[in-house]
């Protein structure tokens, strides 16, 4: 009799328990809105930002359940930004190159004509002061940056007509974004910022005389080869471009230390496979355009690239004495960085390629 009270007692206390602890679980659960700069999907930054959602949700258990918006479905591509910082959303999957208009020192983050490779400027992030520089910066805004990927070097563009001198930049209606805008109005471009559904119209209308977006992946995607022919090579405005999460610093403060661990890991852990993915079907992809879309791949001109860089020079120049105090040192912390580790891959990467190329051919 005593036993069979027990085993009761035992039952009812553990059904009380489980009930107690349902609420605690309950509470414990977060749903989180990510909204992007591009379209659902699209390949590249479009799969990144959806494989972001899920290791979030996955990495913490569904404590952290992540929805992710494309651009429009709440707020447009370049409002995602405000979005985070205002708490309309929690967290946003974008490029820093977009952000310029907030502080010319954030578009260091992303990408610097004839600056870091995708492996430097996570090198940069993680073990030269770069990310205390980029937290600095973007808690001014109320967000929590993170790199979460690079889409490995970026294309000169896609050019309606041959460029065959500095001459023929002149007056070109061009599309790019961030610190390469700059370089290219100093070579009397007319640089202008839109997305990449946009800049097809704006090429198959002649709004647009040329423009880069990405690579072969999801240039391809968007079909740029059907409204212009001359795919150039290499894109010195943009050796990589990170791509960024950032997250509403209220709402990354508010979670517990297990997950702003998660938010961190799944961001730095996506780096790599993103980064290289992009590089395997950008190689797929190019051979695709040349071989059945009939895309003429060349190179700028040796006098070009000397011109742009030139005008690259200007331009982090000038960041260096920008009147804001933090631009300086970011600018100072990213020279500082490009120069010690580009230094070594003169015997290193550099020197490891140069050698393949010269006896392989590539």
């Amino acid at each position: 009799m005593q036993r069979r009270k027990f085993l009761k007692a035992g039952v009812a206390g553990a059904a009380a328990a489980a009930t107690l602890a349902t609420p605690a679980i309950a509470q414990d659960k977060r749903e989180w809105k990510m909204v992007t700069a591009w379209p659902k999907n699209l390949p590249g930054p479009g799969v990144a930002a959806q494989l972001l959602a899920d290791r979030i949700t996955t990495l913490s258990g569904g404590r952290i359940e992540v929805k992710l918006y494309a651009a429009g479905e709440i707020v447009p591509g370049p409002g995602v930004f405000d979005a985070v910082s205002e708490g309309t959303a929690e967290l946003y999957h974008a490029v820093p190159a977009y952000w310029g208009s907030k502080s010319k020192g954030i578009l260091l983050f992303g990408s610097q004509p004839f600056g870091l490779r995708a492996d430097e400027q996570f090198g940069w992030m993680q073990h030269g002061g770069g990310q205390a520089l980029y937290d600095e910066m973007y808690g001014r805004f109320g967000v929590k940056p993170f790199l979460c990927g690079n889409s490995g070097p970026q294309w000169a563009g896609w050019f309606r007509n041959e460029i065959n001198s500095v001459e023929d930049l002149k007056g070109l209606k061009f599309r790019t974004t961030g610190l390469a805008s700059e370089m290219a109005t100093k070579l009397g471009m007319a640089a202008e910022a839109m997305g990449g559904p946009p800049m097809f119209q704006a090429l198959q209308t002649g709004a647009l005389d040329a423009g880069e977006f990405i690579g072969p992946w999801t240039d391809s995607a968007l079909g740029f080869y059907q409204v212009a022919k001359n795919y150039y090579w290499p894109g010195v405005g943009e050796p990589s471009s990170a791509e960024e999460c950032g997250v509403n610093a209220k709402a990354y403060e508010e979670l517990p230390e297990d997950l702003k661990q998660v938010v961190s890991l799944a961001c730095e852990s996506l780096y790599n496979p993103v980064w290289t993915e992009y590089t395997t079907k950008h190689a797929q992809s190019l051979k695709t355009l040349v071989s059945e879309h009939g895309v003429n791949v060349r190179k700028l001109p040796d006098d070009v690239i000397a011109a742009m860089g030139k005008a690259a020079e200007e331009v982090v120049d000038e960041l260096r004495q920008n009147d804001d105090e933090l631009v300086k040192r970011i600018t100072e912390s990213y020279i500082s960085y490009r120069d010690l580790v580009g230094g070594y891959m003169t015997y290193a990467d550099n020197g490891q390629m140069n050698a393949r190329a010269s006896v392989m051919g590539y």
